[in-house]
Parts: structure tokens; C-alpha cells; sequence
């Protein structure tokens, strides 16, 4: 799956779990100054991510992700 793919379903799944305009999610957003989440946001989003790619992804891991870029930097070494 292509980083660009990766992007859109990741964009997807924060602009519903955070009522977010997709428009307005870059790779270069930050999830707690750009998207105004919470830690409990970041860790239903999480969640969201394992759903849609059928991966589980470590705690440890998801307590790293800053941006949006972070995330599809991750998932692109683990989604093929």
C-alpha cells in the first residue's frame, strides 16, 4: 500500500473520530496543536488505525506519533 493510500485512510478515520475537516489534515499536522486532541483521542485513534489495517500497534509506539506524518510513517512499515 502506497504512503499516499496510507494517508487518505488515516485522514479518513481522524476527520470522524475527531469531527475534523479532512481538508484541513496535513502530513505535517500535529494531533495536539493542529487537531486539538486529547490523549484519549490519540488512543481512540489508535484503535481506529488497528481496525483499518488489521495491525495491533504497541502502546509504546502509539505515545510516539506527533503528527499525522508520524502515523503513515509508521503503518507504511508495517501495511503492505
Amino acid at each position: 500500500m502506497t504512503k499516499e493510500a496510507i494517508f487518505e485512510k488515516v485522514r479518513d478515520i481522524i476527520s470522524d473520530k475527531l469531527a475534523f475537516d479532512p481538508n484541513k489534515i496535513r502530513l505535517d499536522s500535529s494531533f495536539i496543536n493542529d487537531l486539538k486532541a486529547d490523549s484519549m483521542d490519540i488512543l481512540d485513534l489508535v484503535d481506529g488505525f488497528d481496525e483499518e489495517f488489521n495491525i495491533t500497534i504497541p502502546e509504546e509506539s502509539g505515545r510516539t506519533f506527533e503528527t499525522v506524518g508520524d502515523v503513515v510513517d509508521f503503518l507504511s512499515t508495517v501495511v503492505k
